[in-house]
């Protein structure tokens, strides 16, 4: 996008590098990564880093006992591997239990809280794929908790638009209100109790070190699921009214497997599972293969209203067919092939949206829709709307190695939905519960020990076998739409990844959202200020419901990509300015 009255194409520069490259949603967690890289971490190491680092600065979207799905390359394995990073339901919880208990309602609070993941999942990764301990990864993070860091203009602004929510209890009030008012920008901002609640970690890690690496790790990992911090974990949430239970603790660990992939014109594309919505980005991509993007123009009428189609039939899918495999018996192979899209994509009209979600497909039997339903946007009833809340929260980094490792992660569920704050601790529970149904027929029904559908999922990009991207994106529904757009404008449009972050981006709410109790806004698509008026007169007259955000929406903030040339090996890194997103390499 070229800035008027300059030959740049983009407000910040291209960050350009050889020995690793770290994007992330704060300037100090990158910095962390890099550190650890400069130290001779791999990118394993110093995504664990990251990580750590951003459950202290980005404390409202994502914590340590929340969520961290992952996807990961090995570039000495030459394979692809994720890490769900997501908690399950107490045993205790059921539909049933919900209908009897709560009016068949998913309530505010506690109850809906999970087993704690993120932990797991950084331990497990650096255990695994690591090289370094989790006291030399955790430094940064216990740093910034414990010696403080600067208030930011995004957090400073959580604390006033979430006033409530982090003045209810407290154990929250007292950290984040400190002598009675949140930190304004630029001032110092402390968490004694989670650098302590860290610090500790690395202390049972380091007296375990005899043990070897990874026994003194598994350590540290049983203080927070069998040992003092799992009491306290159990103890305040069954004190809050919650479900969680010593045994759901205990039985917890971090699933690794493989990821789901596509391959678009030459590109292998990967994302996570059908636990969450990961197959939703792919599926939507290659159902856009047989489209020529590239001669419709960028964020033209016609280029808008085909991508928001392809997103709305993966949505549809999404709510038909996915949920934690554990428990549904998710087509995955099938939704993803070239048979079973190829019919979908017949139903995306060139000239009309449809009015509300399309039908659902039938990939098991490789038809367009799901029992006989329409196979045209004029063919289909006008829903009803469907009110609840919106938003979301999320944060994204991806780091990438000299060798070509790659750490791609959107760590979540912070202390803006995940409050109260254990005492003494510094932590937060993890609520993705709410990302849950209380209906026995869906797919992402409540269960004992069974994943929420998830809404972040990172992503990373190889050709011919050699790593070229890393990317992902934040915002809940937004996170799938988001991460199209951005991987479109390098693939189609030639962006580098400074100018696919700065483009400006759309939004289709044609279907439920993930978040109980499911808005829903039939037609709606909403678009950035940038993209011009006739654009959205053409998009109105295919049938779109149009509403405007601001030029910069900060709701769709924090988007980070990198990308890795396999012939130079020069690693280039974008993010995004919307927020305090940061890019760094050497």
């Amino acid at each position: 996008m070229p800035i008027p009255g300059s030959t740049m194409t983009s407000f910040r520069p291209l960050m350009q590098g050889t020995n690793g490259m770290v994007v992330a949603s704060h300037p100090a967690a990158a910095m962390a990564g890099l550190d650890v890289l400069r130290k001779g971490g791999n990118a394993i190491d110093a995504g664990v880093a990251v990580g750590l680092a951003l459950n202290v600065v980005h404390v409202d979207d994502c914590s340590f006992l929340g969520v961290a799905p992952t996807v990961i390359y090995l570039a000495g394995r030459k394979e692809v591997v994720e890490i769900d990073g997501l908690g399950v339901w107490p045993q205790a919880a059921s539909v049933e239990y919900f209908k009897k208990n709560h009016g068949g309602k998913l309530t505010p609070g506690v109850m809906n809280s999970l087993t704690p993941a993120a932990a797991d999942a950084w331990i497990t990764a650096l255990s695994r794929f690591g090289t370094m301990t989790f006291g030399e990864v955790a430094s940064a993070a216990i740093d910034l908790a414990g010696n403080g860091f600067p208030m930011f203009r995004y957090l400073a602004g959580r604390f006033v638009t979430a006033h409530d929510a982090y003045n209810e209890h407290p154990s929250t009030a007292e950290i984040f209100f400190p002598n009675g008012r949140a930190p304004k920008q630029g001032e110092m901002f402390y968490q004694k109790d989670l650098s302590a609640t860290l610090a500790k970690l690395a202390e049972i890690e380091n007296s375990n070190k005899r043990q070897g690496r990874e026994a003194a790790m598994q350590a540290a990992r049983d203080d927070i699921y069998t040992g003092e911090l799992a009491r306290k974990i159990v103890d305040f949430n069954q004190e809050m009214g919650g479900l969680l239970t010593a045994d759901d603790l205990a039985r917890y660990h971090v699933h690794v497997g493989a990821p789901v992939t596509v391959n678009y014109k030459g590109y292998d594309v990967y994302s996570t599972g059908p636990w969450g919505q990961g197959p939703t980005f792919p599926q939507a991509l290659k159902i856009l293969e047989g489209f020529d993007l590239a001669a419709m123009g960028h964020n033209s009428p016609e280029y808008i209203h085909t991508v928001s189609q392809a997103l709305n039939l993966a949505f549809a899918d999404r709510e038909q067919h996915v949920g934690d495999p554990d428990f549904v018996d998710v087509p995955i192979k099938e939704m993803l092939s070239e048979e079973y899209l190829a019919q979908r994509r017949s139903l995306i009209d060139p000239n009309m949206a449809w009015p509300g979600t399309p039908p659902a497909g039938d990939p098991r039997n490789l038809k367009a829709t799901l029992n006989g339903g329409p196979l045209s946007p004029k063919d289909a009833a006008v829903p009803v709307a469907t009110a609840g809340a919106t938003g979301g929260g999320t944060s994204y980094f991806a780091v990438i190695d000299r060798d070509g490792n790659i750490f791609s992660s959107t760590p979540s569920e912070g202390t803006k939905n995940g409050g109260p704050v254990i005492p003494g601790t510094g932590l937060a529970f993890s609520m993705r519960g709410s990302q849950s149904k209380v209906d026995d027929g869906a797919p992402a029904s409540v269960a004992g020990g069974k994943r929420p559908r998830l809404t972040p999922a990172p992503a990373l990009v190889l050709r011919d076998g050699e790593p070229v991207i890393a990317l992902g994106a934040h915002g809940g529904d937004h996170i799938p739409q988001g991460t199209l757009q951005l991987l479109l404008n390098m693939l189609e449009f030639g962006r580098d990844p400074q100018e696919a972050v700065e483009e400006p981006r759309f939004f289709s709410y044609n279907f439920p959202g993930s978040n109980w109790p499911s808005k829903y806004e039939p037609g709606m698509l909403r678009l950035e200020g940038r993209i011009g008026d006739g654009t959205v007169e053409s998009l109105r007259q295919k049938g779109h419901t149009i509403e405007m955000y601001p030029d910069w929406w900060e709701g769709s903030s924090l988007y980070c990509a990198i990308k890795r040339n396999p012939e130079t090996k020069v690693l280039q890194g974008g993010a995004d300015p919307r927020c305090e997103a940061y890019a760094i390499g050497y």
